[in-house]
């Protein structure tokens, strides 16, 4: 379920994005009255409106995570505070400037940050921030979960350069698409083989 929460903010932003898309008039329109005061120039074009308006939609999905959270009492991800800032710093970017580059750039550093701080965490402090996650459920020789943290660390780096050449390469449309369903499948993929991994390497319990 947590996988599903996470996504959230980017399934909201694919359904605005493809229904902007596809009533062009109205979302410059609605983008122009809603954003007008926070663009360059005030007015909205047909050809940046979509992603304007999810770029909205994106802001304010992940703020509603963090208040629902709050309001549950639940502990907060540091990463999910660092969604919000890079979210809100790219996203204002783009809707003033009304160009998506901005936007296009934060899952990218949003990977980097998760991959570095597990990397820095390995090397520099001596903590592997996977075995603080999952030690609870499982038991692995250190190894090991040295071999699972840098698979992590290489994981988000090669999904970091993936965004970025998708996202300059191919049309907004096709990077939209490869947000939600590319990147949730490609994690689904990478947990999986994890998941077949650590299944040969689990200690097991031989107490009588």
């Amino acid at each position: 379920m947590k996988i599903l929460f996470d996504f959230l903010p980017i399934a909201l932003f694919f359904g605005m994005f493809k229904y902007a898309e596809s009533s062009r008039d109205w979302a410059a329109s609605t983008a122009t009255e809603w954003l007008g005061f926070m663009v360059a120039g005030g007015v909205v074009g047909p050809t940046e409106a979509p992603v304007l308006l999810a770029t909205v939609v994106v802001i304010v999905a992940t703020l509603a995570q963090i208040l629902w959270l709050k309001a549950r009492g639940k502990k907060i991800d540091a990463m999910l505070w660092v969604s919000l800032g890079l979210v809100t710093v790219l996203g204002s970017a783009t809707i003033y400037f009304h160009s998506e580059s901005f936007i296009k750039w934060k899952p990218t550093v949003l990977y980097w940050v998760m991959g570095g701080s597990l990397l820095l965490g390995q090397l520099v402090f001596k903590k592997n921030g996977i075995k603080s996650l999952m030690s609870a459920q499982m038991t692995l020789p250190d190894a090991v979960w040295r071999t699972v943290n840098f698979s992590w660390v290489g994981f988000f780096a090669v999904m970091g350069f993936l965004n970025l050449w998708v996202a300059f390469n191919f049309p907004t449309s096709t990077w939209v698409n490869f947000k939600l369903f590319g990147g949730l499948g490609l994690m689904l993929v990478f947990v999986l083989v994890q998941a077949i991994y650590l299944n040969k390497h689990i200690k097991t319990d031989t107490t009588p």
